[in-house]
């Protein structure tokens, strides 16, 4: 898992809670050719496993033709089914370890709330990035444990493997993460439930 050098692919987009129809496939079309994205994860916590590989493999596509690497958020067994390019285990899910011997030298990001302790564990389980927030207060995700800066600073002396931040993360909050040393930047209410800007204009003002 590369960070780009020059930090432009800084955003890690996350789908909306639920796909309705074929016009997400064309927003996101839109979105990816922004060129800013490293990594796509599908999460649909409501969705049946049929209906959530047929989502898969569109969006598979999708990713591959913007050289944006696809992740399944809680599922490794589903990410090996669709060939996705990794997943993402909350604290909450499968054991870093066992997901670790399903989908081998795949993308395995971790959950780490605000917790530095977390965030030592999934890096000695061998995490191949660690996510923390929420940052900021989100309508996507209820705000159970809330990260300060400092959590970011902390990370880095830990670790020289990619840190995510997420949660609430906007235009106007979002360049202080990346100055912290945050590498992406987990982001899907703004891009997706935006009432003033629809996919691609809000991508574009993250610069």
């Amino acid at each position: 898992m590369r960070q780009n050098r020059k930090n432009k692919r800084f955003i890690y987009l996350i789908s909306p809670n639920k796909i309705k129809n074929e016009e997400f496939y064309i927003k996101l079309n839109q979105v990816l050719s922004s060129k800013k994205i490293s990594f796509f994860q599908l999460r649909l916590k409501k969705e049946n496993i049929k209906k959530q590989i047929y989502i898969s493999k569109k969006i598979k596509k999708i990713c591959k033709k913007y050289h944006v690497k696809f992740l399944i958020n809680d599922d490794p067994l589903l990410a090996k089914k669709v060939g996705a390019d990794g997943c993402h285990l909350g604290q909450n899910d499968m054991n870093i370890l066992i997901a670790r011997k399903i989908l081998r030298n795949k993308i395995i990001g971790v959950t780490c709330h605000n917790s530095i302790n977390l965030a030592k564990k999934a890096y000695e389980d061998g995490a191949d990035y660690l996510a923390f927030g929420a940052f900021y207060s989100s309508k996507t995700k209820k705000t159970k444990y809330k990260a300060n800066l400092k959590i970011l600073r902390l990370a880095k002396k830990l670790t020289n493997i990619p840190i995510v931040a997420i949660g609430g993360i906007n235009e106007a909050n979002y360049k202080k993460l990346l100055l912290n040393k945050a590498n992406f930047l987990a982001i899907s209410g703004y891009i997706w439930s935006n009432k003033k800007l629809n996919p691609k204009e809000a991508i574009n003002k993250l610069v």
